[in-house]
C-alpha cells in the first residue's frame, strides 16, 4: 500500500543552551518573520508548528508588536500551528502545579489569537511522567507526541496507548527516530533518490500501525526550508509508487491515523527508557545549587505565595492576578528541558540563576507585604508595642515549633497568644542592631506620637506555638514586663531526644535512632559518601577509578545544645579526597573538604531535620550524598510523583540483561537513579524511613539487600558534554568544546533535607501530607511601630478590621492538599487536592468558614464538569482513586 508521509515544517527552538536566551530571541526576530513571509506568499507552503510554546510569541511580539495582526491571522488560518505550552517543560523535576500552569498559560495566550494545537506536543523532554495522561486528559487533550522514553523492546510500533500511574488514557503517536528526521532533505538528484530507502527514515515508516508517516521537517533554532513545496514535488516524482508526500500539520496526521482504526498496543507508568534515545537520567542533580533554587522556589509558589493571597483575598484585600502570572513565566523559562537540567553554558545559567532570583525577590516580597495587610488590620485588645501574627497556609490545624526572627526592645521578655495563654519560646541568637534599626526613621506624621524605644534587639527564637488555625492566621503579643527566658544550653552527651525519636552520636560520626512509635532501633544513619564524578551537564558517570570516602572514618566530634523545646547537634567532618580526576586515579588524597551536620529535634515532632554545610572551594568532579539504612529489603522504592505515588524497581533487571547482551544497541545504560517530587520510601508494611529533600532530589536504592536510600546532596564537573562515559556511552551529549567551570561549584553551600520514620505502611505513616507540612513552614510577621520606617517601607496607619484569629477553611486531611490561587476568568477561587496515597480511593470533607455562594468540580481549564452540593458551608470531594487529582471552583457570598 502506498505511504502518506506528513511532511511537518517546523523548528525546535531552544531558548538558550549553548547559548544565551538574548541570542535565540535576536535570531527569533528574523527567522519568525520569514515564516510569516513564507506562509502569507508562498504558494504550497501551507503549514509551520511553532515547536508548542506560546512563549515565542511573547518573545517575538515584545520586539515585533506590528506583526501581531499577521500572526493571529494565520493562526486562524491553520498556517501557523501555535501552542499548546507556555515552554517545552521538563517532566521529571518539574512540579505538577508548574506543568498544570504552564499548560494553562500557554493555552490562554494561544486562544488570543485564535486557537491551539490540541496535542500534548513535547519533542524533547527527556523522559515523560507518569501523571501526563491525566494532566491532557483534564485539558481535553486525548493525544500526544513525544520522541523520549519508550524503545522497541517496550512497543512494537509508534503508534499505541499509554496509561498514567491513575488510569488514565492517552493515544501516544511518537517520532521513532527524533524530531530532526527530515530536515536534512538533500537536494542532490541521486541523495534525493535514495533517502526515503535508508536510514532513518526507513525506521520511521517501518514502524508504523498504518500507512500515515510522519515526517518532522525541521531541527534545533532552524529557519524554514524555504524551497520545501518543490522538494517535495521532487520527491513525490521520484517515489510516486511507494510515497505520496504533503505538507502537513500534527493534527492532521493524527486525524488521519485515527481514520484507519489501527489496533493500539498499550504502555502504563513513567516513560524513561534510553535504549533509542538517551534521556540523561541523572540530569537530575547537574547544578545543585541551581536544583536547590528550583525545589525551593516551586514548594514557595504553592505552599505559601497562593494560599497567603487566596487568605487575604477572602479577607477583602486584592488577589495580584497579573504579579502572580508574571513570577510564574519566569519559573517556566527555567523549566524548558535543557534550562531546568541545566546541561546549559555558564552565562546561560547566570541567566538561569538571575530568573530564580527575580522570581523569589518578588514572591518573598509580595507575601511580605500581604502578611503585613493582613496584620496591621487585626484588631488586638491585648497588643502592647509588639506582637507577631503566625500564618498557616495549610488546609490543617497545626501546633508546632517555629523558628523565626523577631525585633524586641529588651533582652528579656515574654510572649502570650491570642487567648492570653504564655507561650514557651527558646532564645537561639540575640544581637544589638539599636544604631541600624532606630536610623532609619520615616515618620508621615510628625505630629503623632510614636513608641521609639532605647535599644532594639534582632531575637532568633524557637517558639512552641498553640493550635493555629487551618488556612488561616492567630496573632500574638510580646509582653516586655514578663520574663520567661530560655536559652539552648550546651550539654555533655551525645544525644537528642523528644516524644518520637532517641538519637545517638557514635563514635564514628554515624547516627543510631530509636523510632519509639516500633521501637526499632535504626543503625548507621546519616552517613557521608564521597566519590568522583566523570560525567558531564548532562550525566553523572563514575570515574573507571574511583575512590569511595565515607565520613565515618573523617568524624572530628559533635557539639550539642538542649531546651525543652528544640535540641540540636553540630557533626563536624574533615573528609580527606582527591582534589582531582586524576588523583582520585591515582589514589591521591590531597586536600580536606570540611562537612558540618547539624540535626535538629523539635518537641513533638515527628520529623528529623537536617542542614548540610559544605566547604567545596578546592575539589573538583565529583558528588556528596547522604546514606539512610532502612534494614528494610527492598525491590521497589515508593516516591511521590506529580500529584500521588509512584511505585518504582530498585533495579531494572530485564532492560540491564538488555544491556549487557547488546550494549552497543543502546544510548544509555538502564540505572534506577531516580527522581522524587518531596520525599522516597523504604516500608516493609510494618515500618518505614523517608527521606524529603529540600534541594537535589535524585535518589538510588543501594546496598545487598538494596535497604539504603542514597540521597545526592551535590555533583560537580567541568564540561557540558563529554564522550564515551560509564552510563552514556558514545558521542558527547551538548557541545564538547564548552567548559563549565562555574559547575565545579567552588564555594559554600547548604543544603537541608529531613527524614521521617514511621508506623506500618505508606499511607498509615501518612507520608504525602507529613511531608507537605515540612515544606509549608508557618508564615511570622512582626508588626512594632518602631519597624514602620525605610526599612521595610512605610505604611499609613490603616483601620483595625480584622479579627485575632482567621480561618478560611479547614479539612480532614485525608486528601493531599496540592493549590489554592484565584481563578483565571471567573471571580472565584480554584482549590486543588490529590490522592497522596497508595492504592486506595480517598474523599474529603471540607468545612469553609465563610459563606458559599456556589461550588463546582472543574477541569484543568478550570472549566465547570458538574456542579457541587453545598450544606452549611461544608462540601464533600467524591472518593479518588490512586494519583488522582480532583479540582474544585468555589464562590463565596
Amino acid at each position: 500500500m502506498k505511504k502518506t508521509v506528513h511532511v511537518v515544517p517546523h523548528t525546535h527552538w531552544d531558548r538558550e543552551w549553548y547559548f544565551t536566551t538574548s541570542r535565540s530571541k535576536v535570531y527569533l526576530m528574523h527567522d519568525l518573520k520569514r515564516v510569516i513571509e513564507l506562509l502569507e506568499t508562498k504558494p504550497g507552503y501551507d503549514h509551520f508548528v511553532l515547536d508548542g510554546q506560546a512563549s515565542l510569541l511573547d518573545d517575538y511580539l515584545q520586539w515585533r508588536p506590528q506583526d501581531r495582526d499577521r500572526i493571529k491571522s494565520l493562526v486562524q488560518a491553520g498556517k501557523l500551528i501555535i501552542g499548546p505550552w507556555y515552554t517545552q517543560t521538563d517532566q521529571l523535576v518539574i512540579s505538577g502545579e508548574s506543568i498544570v500552569r504552564n499548560l494553562l498559560y500557554g493555552t490562554r495566550i494561544c486562544k488570543e489569537f485564535g486557537k491551539y494545537m490540541n496535542v500534548g506536543y513535547v519533542p524533547d523532554s527527556f523522559g515523560q511522567a507518569a501523571s501526563m495522561p491525566q494532566i491532557y486528559q483534564e485539558f481535553g487533550m486525548e493525544d500526544t507526541m513525544f520522541w523520549r522514553g519508550v524503545s522497541d523492546d517496550d512497543i512494537e510500533h509508534t503508534e499505541y496507548q499509554w496509561q498514567g500511574e491513575d488510569g488514565s488514557v492517552v493515544n501516544v503517536y511518537q517520532i521513532p527516530s527524533g524530531y530532526y528526521i527530515g530536515g536534512a532533505i538533500p537536494e542532490g538528484e541521486e541523495a534525493l533518490r535514495s533517502f526515503l530507502q535508508e536510514e532513518p527514515f526507513k525506521t520511521t515508516w517501518g514502524r508504523s500501525t498504518t500507512n500515515q508517516v510522519y515526517f518532522p521537517n525541521g531541527f534545533d533554532q532552524a529557519p524554514a526550508r524555504e524551497n520545501l513545496p518543490e522538494l517535495i514535488e521532487r520527491m513525490n516524482e521520484e517515489y510516486e509508487d511507494e510515497f505520496v508526500l504533503q505538507i502537513s500539520t500534527i493534527e492532521n496526521y493524527i486525524h488521519s491515523v485515527k481514520e484507519r482504526h489501527p489496533e493500539l498496543e498499550k504502555i502504563s507508568g513513567e516513560l524513561i527508557n534510553g535504549k533509542l534515545m538517551r534521556i540523561h537520567k541523572t540530569i537530575f542533580s547537574s547544578r545543585s545549587d541551581l536544583k536547590k533554587l528550583n525545589t525551593q522556589i516551586q514548594f514557595y509558589l504553592v505552599n505559601i505565595m497562593e494560599p497567603t493571597l487566596v487568605m487575604a483575598e477572602a479577607l477583602g484585600f486584592e488577589y495580584p492576578v497579573e504579579t502572580v502570572c508574571e513570577i510564574w513565566k519566569l519559573m517556566f523559562e527555567n523549566a524548558a528541558h535543557d534550562s531546568i537540567g541545566s546541561c546549559v553554558s555558564d552565562t546561560t545559567n547566570e541567566d538561569v540563576y538571575m530568573r530564580y532570583k527575580q522570581a523569589r525577590d518578588i514572591s518573598e516580597n509580595l507575601v511580605e507585604l500581604t502578611l503585613r495587610q493582613i496584620s496591621t488590620h487585626i484588631q488586638n485588645d491585648q497588643a502592647k508595642q509588639i506582637t507577631f501574627t503566625l500564618f498557616n497556609p495549610m488546609d490543617v490545624t497545626r501546633r508546632e515549633v517555629i523558628e523565626t526572627e523577631v525585633y524586641v526592645t529588651q533582652e528579656k521578655f515574654a510572649i502570650y497568644d491570642e487567648k492570653g495563654r504564655e507561650i514557651n519560646y527558646t532564645l537561639l541568637d540575640l544581637v544589638d542592631q539599636t544604631a541600624y534599626i532606630l536610623n532609619q526613621g520615616n515618620i508621615l506624621d510628625p505630629s503623632k506620637k510614636m513608641y521609639v524605644p532605647e535599644q532594639v534587639f534582632k531575637a532568633k527564637i524557637a517558639i512552641h506555638s498553640n493550635e493555629i488555625p487551618s488556612f488561616g492566621y492567630t496573632q500574638y503579643t510580646i509582653d516586655l514586663s514578663g520574663d520567661t527566658y530560655k536559652s539552648l544550653a550546651e550539654v555533655a552527651d551525645r544525644s537528642l531526644e523528644n516524644d518520637y525519636y532517641q538519637i545517638d552520636i557514635e563514635n564514628d560520626g554515624s547516627l543510631t535512632i530509636l523510632d519509639k512509635q516500633t521501637n526499632y532501633r535504626y543503625q548507621n544513619q546519616a552517613i557521608l559518601e564521597e566519590n568522583g564524578d566523570d560525567g558531564d551537564s548532562f550525566n553523572y558517570s563514575p570515574p573507571e577509578v574511583d575512590m569511595v570516602i565515607r565520613s565515618t572514618d573523617y568524624f572530628k566530634g559533635a557539639h550539642v545544645e538542649k531546651s525543652e523545646i528544640l535540641q540540636k547537634a553540630t557533626l563536624s567532618f574533615e573528609l580527606e579526597v582527591p582534589k582531582t580526576l586524576e588523583e582520585r586515579k591515582q589514589g591521591i588524597t590531597s586536600v580536606i573538604l570540611p562537612v558540618a551536620m547539624t540535626i535538629r529535634l523539635k518537641a513533638n515532632h515527628p520529623v528529623i531535620d537536617f542542614t548540610i554545610d559544605v566547604d567545596n572551594r578546592r575539589v573538583d568532579s565529583h558528588r556528596l550524598c547522604i546514606l539512610f539504612d532502612s534494614a528494610i529489603q527492598s525491590k521497589t522504592s515508593i516516591a511521590d510523583h506529580q500529584f500521588g505515588l509512584i511505585e518504582r524497581p530498585v533495579v531494572f533487571e530485564e532492560e540491564m540483561k538488555r544491556w549487557q547482551e547488546n550494549q552497543e544497541n543502546w544510548n544509555e545504560m538502564p540505572i534506577a537513579i531516580e527522581t522524587c517530587q518531596s520525599f522516597v520510601t523504604l516500608t516493609n508494611g510494618e515500618r518505614g524511613v523517608a527521606v524529603m529533600p529540600k534541594a537535589v532530589r535524585e535518589y538510588e536504592i543501594i546496598g545487598g539487600e538494596y535497604s539504603i536510600i542514597r540521597m545526592t546532596i551535590f555533583r560537580t564537573y567541568g564540561f557540558m558534554g563529554k564522550e564515551n562515559l560509564m552510563y552514556r556511552p558514545g558521542r558527547a551529549s551538548g557541545e564538547t568544546v564548552i567548559e563549565t567551570p562555574a559547575a565545579q561549584c567552588h564555594k559554600q553551600m547548604t543544603f537541608d533535607l529531613s527524614v521521617y520514620y514511621y508506623q506500618g505502611d505508606v499511607n498509615k505513616g501518612n507520608v504525602s501530607n507529613v511531608t507537605r507540612a515540612v515544606n509549608t513552614p508557618i508564615q511570622v510577621y512582626e508588626l512594632a511601630e518602631f519597624l514602620n520606617t525605610r526599612l521595610r517601607f512605610t505604611l499609613s496607619d490603616v483601620p483595625k478590621n480584622l479579627p485575632i484569629s482567621f480561618s478560611l477553611l479547614e479539612t480532614t486531611g485525608t486528601l493531599s492538599f496540592s493549590l489554592a490561587k484565584h481563578a483565571e476568568e471567573r471571580p472565584g477561587m480554584i482549590f486543588r487536592f490529590y490522592n497522596g496515597g497508595k492504592g486506595k480511593q480517598l474523599s474529603e470533607s471540607i468545612h469553609f468558614k465563610k459563606s458559599i455562594k456556589m461550588a463546582e468540580l472543574v477541569d484543568l481549564q478550570e472549566q465547570t464538569k458538574e456542579t457541587l452540593v453545598v450544606a452549611d458551608n461544608h462540601l464533600v470531594i467524591p472518593a479518588i482513586g490512586h494519583s488522582k487529582f480532583v479540582t474544585i471552583y468555589v464562590e463565596f457570598e
